[in-house]
């Protein structure tokens, strides 16, 4: 009798996840065990309970989460993790932490429906942060080998944060796309986005990114994506359910636009977590599955 499907949600947090919770249980999983304040020292055990319980041939029906609002924490959960697997013994795993290699993945499928990277200038408003980093890589990641590779402009507050984050994109990617700009005002923000045909905003809830007339100033780009749900919208102008929306020559995609396509992946992500027991899905294979819906 085949066994059944254990998902083990590791999370930093002081409490687990309950949208992580509740999108394991709704993808599928038979048993849920959700761990939260979960701190380094306590992942071996709880890894090596995973593995020792079932025999190599069953493996594939457990598997690991790892989630949590503290994207640090959480990759550092991850490496420790992995670190305990040998041989075959090993569960598969996937890593979300604070949706956005989900979020990421599923943002940029959404702007490939319209245009390829070739030669292109993308901006990414607030792009240090987990998501936009994300958003980056994957581009960067598509794109690695062609005749016209794109610009990709990594944008921040503070210069030096966004150079530190290209660097640390060119060195994961083997690119030199990125571009370090520094958007401490709405003049700095304007020059972020000109000329670009695609903008991603992945800043805070809450926080405009672009001013109010910014359309009305010659920066059209062909395409424009905003992933906060918390009004007002990073870029204004875009609504929360816009997913494909034109406007002018501008098409728009909000957060619950995006997010449709971001639950998707999230949740056959899980599913394939209990095909193998070898799986290990990142920013990267995450963003390789969402290619298949």
């Amino acid at each position: 009798m085949s066994k059944q499907k254990i998902l083990i949600q590791l999370d930093p947090d002081p409490q687990a996840s309950t949208f992580d919770s509740v999108v394991a249980i709704d993808s599928g999983v038979e048993h849920l065990i959700a761990h939260g304040n979960v701190s380094l020292n306590q992942v071996e055990g709880l890894v090596h309970g995973a593995m020792f319980t079932r025999g190599p041939h069953e493996l594939k029906n457990t598997a690991l989460f790892v989630g949590g609002s503290d994207v640090v924490a959480a990759e550092a959960i991850v490496q420790r993790a992995l670190s305990c697997f040998f041989g075959p013994l090993r569960v598969s795993l996937m890593s979300d932490p604070n949706g956005a290699n989900t979020t990421a993945a599923a943002a940029v499928l959404c702007a490939e429906q319209h245009l390829d990277w070739g030669g292109k200038t993308i901006a990414i408003l607030a792009g240090t942060g987990p998501v936009g980093q994300r958003i980056a890589h994957i581009i960067a990641h598509q794109a690695a080998g062609i005749a016209n590779p794109p610009t990709i402009r990594v944008c921040s507050r503070q210069l030096a944060k966004a150079s530190q984050v290209c660097q640390t994109l060119a060195l994961a990617s083997k690119t030199e796309f990125f571009v370090p700009w520094q958007t401490d005002n709405e003049t700095t923000a304007l020059a972020a986005i000109e000329h670009a045909d695609a903008i991603f905003a992945a800043g805070a809830a809450g926080v405009r990114l672009l001013p109010m007339d910014w359309l009305s100033r010659g920066n059209v780009p062909a395409i424009a994506l905003d992933l906060n749900a918390v009004p007002p919208a990073g870029i204004p102008g875009i609504e929360v359910l816009d997913r494909g929306t034109q406007q002018g020559s501008t098409i728009f995609y909000g957060a619950i636009g995006v997010g449709g396509l971001k639950m998707k992946i999230h949740k056959k992500c899980l599913a394939s977590l209990f095909e193998a027991n070898d799986r290990v899905l990142q920013t990267k294979e995450i963003y390789e599955l969402g290619k298949q819906l």
